[in-house]
């Protein structure tokens, strides 16, 4: 193992995508070690904004949060926010996020994950920081056949254009890393899930579907292996490298990106009888053909972020569930008017 850094608490750290499933847990959870947090996002309404007005409504309890609402497509905001509080550490969680929402609405990718991207890297470059680091996403690796998933693996193959612009993020932050030498660290999550997460995820919607009565959609008649990575652990993760930028590679570029994953794909209907089982109900369940932009298994190799920083997430899916239903019942659902049943 390789020494890293622990977390420097004096650091003024940005989080865009602030209001945001990934955002809020590693925001609050930074924020409860002194550091001081501006978050930054545009409550899009791509999913019910009462549940990130909730999650804001959390971090503004901290003396050392600040919330900027903004959109990354917007420059001059961009700039502004750079130029006013002068991040030390970038975390670029930020992004239109939905595999299948891609397909039917492309724009939203190019204006978020493309052009708003652009906007953080020439913020990165025109006022100097310590460290990018931004959310790529296990996407990328397509259809990739071969298990588990290394980030040596070639990746041009996206079945999503989400994965597109997850692949093009990674190639312009190396660009950006090689040519104005920003130290970049860009993260392939896997299919996060945990309390606060979002309700267009499949567990969140299975569970709002159950609990309301209703049956459930099963995609590729339930055939799929998902690495299903608790929420906690995704912080963790972050946090051990957010003070660790990348050392120089052989071309001399301060660029690395990691999987972050639980290394152990489970199979779908075992994710399902295993939340069936947290919630007490049994799904009523329809069973469909695969759909665009799916893919068969995402399995994460983790040997980097091992070596380098000792982790490697292990939450099983029975204690990452019982504590996501513990919340949705007790903080969520108690809320008649804050539930969000998907059709």
């Amino acid at each position: 193992m390789k020494k890293y850094n622990l977390l420097d608490k004096n650091k003024v750290i940005l989080v865009t995508g602030a209001a945001g499933f990934i955002g809020f847990h590693l925001s609050k959870q930074l924020l409860e070690k002194g550091v001081k947090i501006i978050g930054y996002d545009n409550i899009n309404e791509y999913y019910d904004v009462r549940l990130k007005y909730a999650r804001l409504d959390i971090l503004n309890q901290y003396e050392n949060f600040t919330f900027i609402k903004g959109d990354l497509a917007d420059k001059d905001k961009v700039n502004e926010l750079f130029a006013t509080y002068k991040p030390e550490i970038v975390v670029n969680l930020a992004a239109q996020a939905g595999v299948r929402y891609s397909i039917e609405n492309p724009q939203a990718y190019m204006d978020s994950n493309i052009i708003g991207f652009f906007n953080i890297l020439e913020a990165c470059r025109n006022y100097t920081v310590e460290h990018l680091v931004y959310a790529s996403s296990s996407s990328v690796y397509g259809a990739n056949k071969t298990i588990p998933f290394s980030t040596n693996d070639k990746v041009d193959n996206p079945v999503s254009l989400y994965a597109a612009t997850k692949k093009s993020n990674e190639l312009m932050a190396y660009c950006y890393s090689k040519l104005y030498s920003i130290p970049s660290t860009g993260l392939r999550f896997f299919t996060v899930y945990g309390p606060y997460g979002r309700p267009d995820m499949a567990y969140f919607s299975f569970t709002d579907r159950i609990m309301s009565g209703k049956s459930i959609k099963i995609f590729n008649n339930g055939d799929m292996h998902r690495d299903f990575t608790y929420i906690d652990d995704i912080v963790e993760g972050i946090e051990r490298l957010l003070c660790n930028p990348p050392k120089e590679d052989e071309n001399n570029v301060q660029h690395k990106v990691y999987n972050i994953g639980n290394n152990k794909p489970e199979k779908l209907m075992d994710f399902i009888q295993t939340l069936e089982n947290c919630l007490g109900v049994t799904a009523e369940k329809e069973y469909y053909p695969m759909q665009p932009g799916d893919v068969y298994q995402t399995y994460a190799d983790v040997t980097d972020l091992m070596e380098d920083f000792d982790f490697k997430p292990d939450t099983s899916i029975e204690e990452g569930l019982s504590k996501f239903v513990k919340w949705y019942k007790e903080e969520w659902s108690k809320d008649q008017d804050k539930q969000t049943v998907l059709s």
